[in-house]
């Protein structure tokens, strides 16, 4: 009887180990997506915050702000890292008092007006280091894959303090 046993708790522990594993890995990913999401709204932000000090509709400023929430500085030159990997300035919208399709951001109350900045970050695809799904389904004979999940967008709307 004993010898039928022989190797049964190797075979267990790989068992284990392999979905021991695959949580790990889920967890550590929806970590780096928080961080990813994190990273972003800070960036969004500070573009928000140093829109909220310029003057409505400057160009030289939607540029700084841009800059701001993709690289995470004021002036990039040469060949720059995004803030996260995918993120493209083409991805960030501004809104304020001068743009007339934004219309929620132009004289917000009464007495005195109060004009808004808006800053968004839209479409942002983040990309799993490791595809789960295809793990999960080498254990259970299922389909799907997850490639990238895009984030909703990420808005900040600030005062504009600038008169």
């Amino acid at each position: 009887m004993k010898t039928r046993q022989r190797g049964v708790a190797l075979v267990e522990l790989a068992i284990v180990i392999s979905i021991l594993l695959a949580i790990t890995f889920a967890i550590t990913e929806f970590g780096r997506a928080i961080y990813t999401y994190n990273t972003l709204t800070k960036a969004a932000r500070d573009a928000a915050r140093y829109l909220s000090t310029q003057a409505a509709g400057s160009t030289a400023a939607y540029a700084t702000a841009t800059n701001l929430a993709v690289y995470g500085k004021p002036t990039v030159s040469g060949t720059p890292t995004p803030l996260a990997p995918g993120l493209a300035a083409n991805m960030v919208s501004i809104c304020d008092a001068s743009n007339t399709s934004c219309t929620s951001n132009i004289a917000q109350g009464t007495n005195p007006a109060i004009n808004t900045v808006t800053v968004a970050i839209s479409g942002y695809p983040f990309v799993p280091a490791l595809d789960l799904l295809a793990f999960t389904r080498f254990y259970s004979g299922g389909t799907g894959s997850i490639t990238a999940i895009t984030f909703g967008s990420i808005s900040v709307t600030m005062r504009q303090a600038y008169e």
